[in-house]
């Protein structure tokens, strides 16, 4: 998963860091509101991108005194920090500039550079969007979009494929603004599509960081996970009953697992040992992203 994040993301960065430069240059010649907009767009992508990166090469670092757990969430937060820029750097810029231009409407010169600009950065995002929404396909298996995205506990694919989606809508919306403003001689078109750019970055932005707040705090793993780790604890001899079963991500391939169960009262100490060895061995097999299991010896009390 690790290794198909960061060809997602080197694939958007690339992308993106090429296009800004060009919608920049397209936005100085024609002084078009919605093409600034856009460069400004494609410059937060390339720094989430990085950011993003970032936060992949700090969440391997190894387990240390302060952080026994390792630093798996580092890319939680980072993937939170994105959702943070788009708001603020892309989607609050996008907003004054087309509110700007809106009151001070001006006219856009060679537009046909902006087509040719948009053109090309269709171009170059389509064919990132593609290679994120093909990684994304492979990593949801057989769940749908919408409950891939809220059952995944690796944030950085869909977060660049919200971006690249994201980037796709805000390109036709410049195109569409351009395009009006020139035909009907009405400037604040213009202006208006860089407030409906601001708009999409606002709307993905609260997405995003609504699907990775849970993360961040910290979420359980996986139903099929969890289920599955009963099952093998229930068949495990010796086990009376299953108290509590305590899951959280310490990060996209890291389940930390707290059990609390009840031994039969017939088994010696060091039986009680082998079998909570022999579950550790069993559940770490059968699910790797398990790292660390707790097992507490408790008597189960069913009006507790």
């Amino acid at each position: 998963m690790a290794g198909s994040s960061k060809k997602v993301i080197y694939a958007a960065l690339a992308g993106n860091a090429a296009i800004a430069i060009l919608k920049f240059i397209a936005a100085a010649i024609t002084g078009s509101s919605a093409m600034l907009s856009e460069g400004i767009h494609s410059v937060v992508d390339t720094g989430n991108q990085v950011l993003l990166l970032y936060g992949m090469k700090r969440a391997k670092k190894p387990a240390d005194k302060q952080f026994p757990f390792g630093h798996g969430k580092e890319i939680y937060f980072w993937s939170f920090v994105v959702a943070i820029l788009i708001f603020a750097v892309g989607s609050g810029v996008s907003f004054y500039e087309g509110i700007h231009r809106i009151l001070d409407p001006r006219a856009i010169e060679n537009p046909e550079l902006n087509y040719i600009v948009l053109g090309v950065a269709m171009v170059f995002e389509g064919a990132a969007w593609f290679f994120a929404l093909n990684e994304f396909r492979r990593a949801k298996g057989k769940w749908g979009y919408i409950e891939a995205i809220q059952r995944s506990k690796d944030p950085t694919i869909f977060v660049v494929l919200f971006e690249d989606s994201a980037a796709m809508l805000g390109l036709a919306v410049a195109f569409l603004g351009v395009f009006l403003s020139q035909i009907t001689g009405i400037l604040i078109f213009d202006g208006i599509a860089s407030v409906v750019i601001g708009f999409i970055l606002g709307g993905t932005a609260i997405w995003l960081a609504w699907e990775t707040k849970s993360l961040l705090i910290g979420e359980s793993a996986n139903k099929v996970v969890v289920e599955g780790i009963q099952n093998i604890v229930k068949k495990t001899a010796g086990v009376e009953h299953v108290n509590e079963l305590l899951t959280m991500h310490m990060g996209p391939d890291y389940i930390l697992v707290n059990l609390s169960l009840e031994f039969s009262d017939s088994m010696s100490t060091g039986e009680i040992e082998k079998t909570i060895a022999m579950i550790d061995q069993q559940v770490k097999a059968a699910y790797p992203p398990v790292k660390r299991l707790f097992i507490e010896a408790e008597a189960w009390c069913a009006n507790c």
